[in-house]
């Protein structure tokens, strides 16, 4: 992976910028209770090895002037913000820029010292991942700007972005989780997960960026009755750190492809692309695109030729990407 682009460094500037500190969340990935975690599933959550960062510096002056770079050290987004009502002054996208002063501007509201003071701002994000993977673009974000504001991750989401909680979740944990969003309160537990056979699970990308509120809206539309949905999901997200065998392991997610693909009245991802495929193969997150876990006994070599066959390219080992205590220090 490309290093991070460095700041410009001006000759003699005539007001000197404090680099105050770098800011940095993990990404995530959804292994189970996908759209269930919403109406209080227990969801086994893992943080990623890649994630994003958010470097600060300030200097004189009354703005917040952002840069958003991608793994390649390419700017993909800019901004300028006013820091009276954190209206966009330039930017180069709209809709994130107005995205972006919304949860700024909740930030505030959270901690009224926030952005307080008549400063410039120059903050400076950079990806780990492709932006279209789906492992957290906007959940790092908030994590990074809830440091930085020193309020709850958890506040900001559900003021700004919605969702279950799981992806902020991930971004500071060290290992892999079990969540569950209760009425009144969050339950995050740490698990081990490093069987066996973790070298045998492998993640295809589907070359299709899935929209989360999209598919949360999709969701409540066509939920209907869960029939005890909930409780079987549970069970099944608490099963896996208990596996030992592979075929403990593919019977659950099978499992747990059923319950969804039934509830919801959607095609599992292995008969609408995989069918021929000799391991189990299990959607992730929103049902239809992002990445798909899939499990092979076979060698992979033989394992790669088979997807990049079907015309996905990007395939990754879950146990490379996926952040645990033993490794917790990759990736920052």
């Amino acid at each position: 992976m490309d290093k991070m682009p460095k700041l410009a460094q001006l000759s003699n500037p005539p007001n000197p910028e404090r680099i105050s500190h770098t800011l940095r969340a993990n990404g995530k990935i959804l292994l189970t209770g996908e759209y269930f975690v919403l109406d209080g599933a227990t969801a086994m959550a893992l943080p990623t090895t890649l994630g994003q960062s958010l470097r600060l510096s300030e200097a004189t002056g009354s703005e917040i002037v952002w840069k958003s770079y991608d793994p390649k050290g390419q700017l993909w987004f800019s901004a300028s913000f006013d820091l009276m009502d954190f209206k966009a002054m330039k930017t180069s996208d709209q809709t994130i820029s107005d995205t972006l002063s919304s949860i700024l501007k909740a930030a505030s509201r959270l901690n009224s010292d926030f952005l307080s003071h008549w400063k410039k701002y120059k903050i400076d994000t950079y990806l780990e991942f492709d932006k279209a993977w789906g492992l957290g673009s906007s959940s790092t974000l908030i994590s990074c700007i809830a440091q930085w504001a020193e309020v709850s991750p958890y506040h900001l989401l559900f003021d700004t972005l919605g969702g279950s909680g799981y992806d902020v979740a991930c971004a500071q944990a060290d290992g892999p989780i079990l969540y569950q969003l209760g009425a009144d309160e969050l339950n995050i537990d740490y698990v081990e997960f490093e069987p066996e056979f973790l070298p045998q699970l492998y993640l295809i990308y589907l070359e299709k960026k899935q929209d989360s509120k999209a598919a949360r809206d999709f969701y409540y539309k066509n939920r209907g009755h869960l029939n005890g949905a909930l409780e079987h999901i549970s069970k099944i997200s608490e099963s896996i750190p208990e596996c030992k065998k592979l075929s403990e392991f593919e019977k659950a997610i099978e499992e747990h492809e059923d319950i969804v693909s039934k509830c919801l009245g959607m095609p599992k991802v292995k008969g609408e692309y995989f069918s021929d495929y000799w391991g189990s193969v299990k959607s992730l997150g929103a049902w239809g695109g992002d990445f798909v876990l899939a499990t092979s006994e076979a060698a992979e070599t033989e394992t790669r030729n088979y997807f990049s066959q079907k015309g996905f390219t990007t395939i990754l080992k879950l146990a490379e990407l996926m952040r645990s205590e033993s490794h917790a220090e990759v990736g920052v």
